[in-house]
């Protein structure tokens, strides 16, 4: 296939696929270029949790906003999608934070389509790439181009681009930086395939790591690990969907903290309030943690001292007893 051939006048003729907003920003950044955005494919309209109103996807809003034909399917498999999408004779499907495509779809370009993941594959392959290199510790992700195959996050590789983890980064942070960077890194990709001397480079599965979705069961707070690693835990999972842990039988999400460096009481219950006037401390597995801000379930999200003050938790007083649980 000659690829520069595919693409005409130096530009190509994209489908863009995505869902949330970490795909808005690339979206633009595709319609303002060159390349023709001729269709966006999103999830239909949901139901709000709140009020009942159907609300479309983050994608679709901007997609209209920049004027855009939008679809949206109930179904990725069978021939409806794919005869409309045939329509646009596109050249390449570009997918970011998307379903599974099925073959016969993502088969459907001329050069194929490519998928923009949130790390450096074969690493944190799966839905949660950014959670899981926070809550790992890692210094360092970055963003993965792809050519999409039957196997989810295995395509061979077109272009990587790593980028440095700061430690404070939570994972609302890293995700809104990631996602700046997804649209340019995206265009790059783009050029890299229209290079006839390009070879796509294979993926080796001996260093693939796994990052499933994260849900409410898995994203409580363990505190009988070390302070280093519930740091990390509450950092991967702030402020979306949010670490939790349980006080008085209300449910409450940890949104920032830090390793506390001064006295602390290491035989006591991990979970446990250690005393302080003005900060609130609780004991890790080997030290403490001071946790900077909370959102107490049914209130405002507040900083420790507040908790204290308005909480005034009880010598001994612990988080992490889940309600109907001795």
């Amino acid at each position: 296939m000659n690829l520069r051939a595919a693409s005409l006048n130096g530009y190509m003729k994209v489908v863009f696929m995505g869902t949330p907003e970490f795909a808005c920003k690339p979206l633009v950044c595709l319609n303002e270029s060159p390349h023709d955005v001729v269709a966006v494919v999103t999830g239909p309209d949901e139901r709000s949790p709140r009020g009942g109103k159907m609300r479309p996807t983050p994608v679709k809003q901007q997609a209209l906003s920049c004027g855009l034909n939008v679809i949206t399917p109930s179904k990725l498999a069978g021939r409806k999608l794919r005869d409309n999408l045939s329509q646009f004779d596109p050249d390449i499907f570009v997918v970011i934070a998307f379903k599974i495509l099925p073959r016969k779809l993502y088969t459907l370009p001329r050069l194929g389509s490519i998928n923009i993941h949130a790390s450096l594959l074969p690493r944190y392959r799966g839905a949660a790439p950014i959670n899981w290199a926070l809550i790992n510790g890692d210094k360092e992700t970055g963003l993965s181009s792809f050519l999409l195959n039957d196997k989810v996050d295995t395509g061979d590789i077109v272009l990587q681009q790593k980028f440095s983890i700061d430690d404070n980064e939570n994972f609302d942070a890293l995700y809104a930086r990631l996602s700046d960077q997804a649209g340019p890194f995206a265009l790059r990709s783009l050029d890299r395939l229209a290079d006839n001397n390009f070879v796509p480079i294979r993926q080796d599965n001996t260093e693939a790591t796994p990052a499933p979705k994260i849900t409410p069961e898995n994203a409580m707070i363990d505190f009988g690990f070390p302070a280093g690693h519930v740091r990390n835990f509450i950092r991967g999972l702030s402020s979306v969907p949010g670490a939790y842990t349980w006080f008085r039988d209300c449910k409450v999400k940890f949104l920032d903290s830090d390793i506390y460096d001064g006295d602390t009481n290491p035989g006591a219950r991990p979970g446990t309030i250690i005393p302080h006037r003005k900060k609130l401390l609780v004991q890790c597995a080997d030290s403490a943690l001071e946790v900077r801000q909370l959102l107490p379930q049914g209130k405002k999200a507040m900083d420790g001292g507040s908790f204290i003050n308005g909480f005034r938790p009880n010598d001994g007083e612990c988080f992490g007893e889940v309600p109907g649980k001795a």
